[in-house]
């Protein structure tokens, strides 16, 4: 759908002016659909349209200016600067300013390369926005035939990125397993998360808009119902009930891990059958294989469980398994545990196989209006003058990653400028757009669109060229620059390369064909290297935003993420189990924190001057924080209220323990860790049993406390190697 509507919208601006007779007004027009396009957002319509009139206006307001102050060199790079870092800043409002804002910037250099075009100072003004109401058209249009068919897309997405994270789940259960390729798998697994965690976010927010103006519509509620799944299948999906080194160490002779493995690699795969049900608007059915592979694990589960039976009654028969058993757990807690990872994977499998059923639609609806909000979802919009001046405040110091980026970006724009006005240089100001495209917050992304921004460029000039010189038809040329202009915008998030590729042959036969005489190649080529070459010298030496000088900082707010995790889910073993906004806002934030730090330390290989000794422990952190956040989603995701006092006291001992080596950098004592060794040897001598959710809250403690000591170095090692207080403030 999207890309029809594009296809409409470049038609329109390509052909109309042609059968008009006046093709040099395609420039601006087709400019003003592009910089639209990148300004859309997905909103209520009442809001949509109250977001294109905002774009409009920017849109208006900011090429206006350029226009008038465009004469006036040193006035224009004074507005430049300010204006630039203006819009930048509006970002800390929120995703709406901040891609609004973004277009304005877009629309002011447009405008910059057309500025001698229409002898008018309003003419091109009026003709890009013209462009970008014909976009806005088509958008609302598609809105009210396909109201929440944005929302279905991100779900489409959720499920899709959910099922490649089982896949990658899947690894955790090889045989053949060794350190180096567990930590691989740990990393892997780490970053697949935070592309979930990422898109939960952009769905949450998604739903919370149209939510505000629902009116009881069922695709809405449906949609909603698809989300909370999503998220439950996730929490169950990360959680972790065992240490998976040891686990495929001891039972690496039993055929119980491939079942495992087989069937996360199944769940994997009906996420993402269950993605295309809802991208076609189809039932989902449920794969009948998962009924005989539960099966099977039981069995094997069950063979263990007898085998060794017999041989604890015959101990002169020595078995590798009963002897690895021994060695490093009580048998029984490895038979719990695989109790545990059993029935977890029997959960989603019920959330996957119960999720058409009308009955399971109907109760998850009825619960939104319940007194405890436990289907509510948080709004993070402004709600007030406050909201906004907060937001901008925090942002108001160069301890602010987007303070700095405005800064830098500002000051890049300006030289180019001066680099322009001072050469002379006839579309010179294709720079100054290569700068606004390829400059990002930090060295990594910036880097990586640099390569991507020229190789782009130079297979879109070689393509341009074949396309000026073989296919002679306007008719023809204005065909392949409309295909140009729909490749550009559906790749332009994914394929950077390829979609910098379509927008300058888009670019060269625009202008080609407002003034054939012309040859844009070598410009555009020489322009776009130059530009890259000044972004580089920018991220590199103002205020470089070296990732490594705040990794202290974002360790610290990971693990008090974690712990605040930790602490609601403790609290609902006291109190029973709720799955309310404030249980499911520690999640999320506990998934975004564990997101930036794999983000932040996925970064550390591609920056200069950084310690190798530091990127290894880095790496590693990752992998135990990762860690560390699935044995506590088990313990969420087996949350309910227990009775047992001695149990209760381990749980608390346990999260006071965290809390004071992952926040403290203290050297508890441990007493959770001693207090579950007396219940068990205190069990036994009595010949009692706990139930099974007391055995999970042992087994998840007990975990999470042999995770401390090595966690907890790692953090103290990285957290002061460096000081604290540096946070990349770096210096002119």
């Amino acid at each position: 759908m999207y890309g029809l509507r594009m296809l409409i919208a470049f038609t329109g601006t390509a052909f109309i002016p042609y059968w008009l007779g006046q093709q040099l007004l395609t420039i601006p027009l087709t400019l003003g659909v592009i910089a639209a396009a990148l300004s859309d957002i997905d909103d209520r319509f009442s809001v949509h349209i109250r977001n294109l009139v905002l774009t409009y206006c920017g849109f208006f307001i900011t090429a206006s200016g350029v226009e008038l102050l465009f004469p006036h060199p040193v006035l224009f790079g004074f507005a430049l600067i300010v204006s630039c870092f203006s819009l930048i800043l509006l970002g800390s409002l929120g995703k709406r300013y901040a891609t609004i804002s973004y277009g304005c910037l877009v629309i002011s250099v447009y405008t910059m390369l057309g500025v001698d075009i229409f002898p008018e100072w309003w003419q091109q003004p009026a003709l890009l926005v013209t462009g970008a109401v014909w976009y806005g058209l088509l958008s609302s249009i598609s809105f009210l035939l396909f109201p929440v068919r944005l929302v279905q897309d991100q779900l489409v997405q959720c499920y899709q990125l959910v099922g490649n994270f089982l896949f990658v789940k899947s690894n955790l259960f090889d045989v053949d397993m060794t350190p180096k390729s567990y930590q691989q798998s740990m990393i892997d697994l780490s970053l697949a998360n935070s592309k979930v965690v990422g898109k939960f976010n952009e769905t949450r927010v998604a739903l919370v808009t149209r939510l505000k103006g629902d009116r009881g519509r069922k695709d809405t509620r449906r949609s909603l119902q698809y989300y909370f799944i999503i998220q439950d299948i996730h929490e169950r999906a990360d959680s972790a009930h065992i240490d998976y080194q040891k686990l495929s160490k001891v039972f690496q002779h039993r055929d119980v891990l491939f079942r495992f493995q087989r069937i996360l690699t199944l769940q994997g795969k009906a996420c993402q059958d269950l993605a295309t049900a809802i991208a076609n608007r189809q039932p989902y059915v449920h794969n009948p294989r998962f009924v005989h592979a539960f099966k099977n694990l039981e069995r094997s589960i069950q063979h263990l469980q007898e085998e060794l039976l017999i041989q604890s009654h015959h101990p002169e028969a020595t078995s590798p398994l009963l002897h690895l058993s021994h060695r490093d757990a009580d048998i029984d807690l490895w038979i719990n545990a695989l109790h545990g990872l059993s029935n977890n994977l029997k959960e989603i499998d019920a959330q996957l196989h119960n999720l058409e059923s009308d009955r399971a639609l109907n109760s998850k609806t009825e619960k939104q209006n319940d007194p405890n909000k436990e289907h509510a979802l948080r709004d993070d919009s402004l709600q007030s003058w406050g909201d906004v001046w907060l937001r901008m405040k925090q942002n108001l110091t160069p301890e602010s990653s987007l303070f700095r980026h405005a800064t830098r970006l500002s000051i890049l724009l300006l030289i180019s400028h001066i680099i322009v006005q001072v050469g002379q240089f006839e579309y010179g100001y294709w720079l100054v757009l290569t700068v606004l495209f390829v400059s990002q917050p930090n060295f990594n992304a910036t880097k990586r669109r640099l390569k991507l921004r020229i190789l782009g460029t130079l297979a879109g000039i070689t393509l341009g060229t074949f396309v000026i010189h073989f296919v002679p038809s306007v008719e023809g040329q204005l065909f392949i620059m409309v295909l140009s202009g729909v490749f550009f915008l559906q790749l332009r998030a994914q394929q950077y390369a390829q979609a910098t590729m379509f927008i300058t042959l888009l670019a060269l036969i625009n202008f080609h064909l407002a003034d054939p005489e012309l040859n844009a190649a070598l410009p555009r080529a020489i322009y776009t290297i130059a530009g890259c070459f000044v972004a580089w010298l920018g991220v590199t030496f103002i205020w470089p935003d070296w990732q490594f000088r705040r990794l202290p900082l974002i360790i610290n707010k990971a693990f008090d993420s974690q712990c605040n995790y930790l602490h609601e889910v403790v609290k609902q073993y006291h109190q029973g189990r709720n799955n309310g906004l404030d249980y499911r806002v520690v999640r999320r934030r506990a998934h975004l924190m564990d997101a930036d730090l794999a983000s932040l330390i996925s970064t550390l290989a591609t920056e200069p001057d950084v310690d190798p000794d530091q990127k290894q422990q880095s790496f590693k952190l990752l992998s135990l924080n990762h860690t560390l956040l699935s044995y506590i989603a088990a313990l969420g995701a087996h949350r309910e209220q227990i009775t047992h006092p001695q149990v209760l006291e381990i749980l608390d001992d346990a999260l006071e323990d965290i809390e004071g080596a992952l926040l403290r950098d203290e050297s508890p004592q441990l007493k959770a860790h001693a207090a579950i060794q007396a219940l068990r040897l205190l069990n036994r001598a009595q010949d009692t049993t706990l139930d099974p959710a007391e055995n999970v809250v042992l087994q998840q403690v007990a975990l999470i406390i042999n995770l401390l000591p090595e966690i907890s170095t790692l953090k103290q090692s990285l957290t002061y190697e460096h000081d604290p207080h540096a946070t990349a403030l770096g210096s002119l």
